[in-house]
């Protein structure tokens, strides 16, 4: 593995895009008006981001496993959220598609690294390998 820092992944780079976009898409009231969704749909997507980076910084694959998952599973909740978005009509149904296809192919992203990572010789800090 040949990232030095979290901010080369692709998959941090697309968990960022995604949260301006829902960042951007939650901040007109006059489009979004319930408080506790607005929130939590924020608060979710900040996590995937923040999982992803912590994730890293730790000192071996297991703990960053570990915390691709739980930015996997925010990607789910972020989705289930927008659903509700739709259901109430608070965003247009073709953003709320197109925000689903993207978390889903995010989420898909961070299988591919788990499963990278599970199958690799990668072992302690910062992923060094050992013969």
């Amino acid at each position: 593995m040949s990232v030095k820092e979290f901010e080369e992944l692709e998959i941090w780079k697309l968990a960022r895009e995604l949260t301006n976009k829902i960042y951007h898409i939650t901040s007109a009231d006059a489009v979004f008006k319930d408080p506790g969704l607005k929130s939590q749909l924020r608060r979710a997507s900040v996590s995937i981001m923040s999982n992803i980076s912590e994730g890293f910084e730790r000192d071996g694959k297991l703990e960053f496993i570990h915390f691709l998952s739980m930015a996997k599973g925010s990607c789910g909740e972020v989705r289930c959220q927008l659903y509700v978005a739709l259901d109430n009509k608070y965003i247009k149904e073709q953003i709320i598609n197109e925000l689903i296809d993207n978390f889903r192919k995010l989420s898909s992203m961070i299988s591919n690294l788990m499963k990278y990572l599970r199958n690799s010789n990668l072992k302690g800090i910062k992923y060094k390998k050992f013969n």
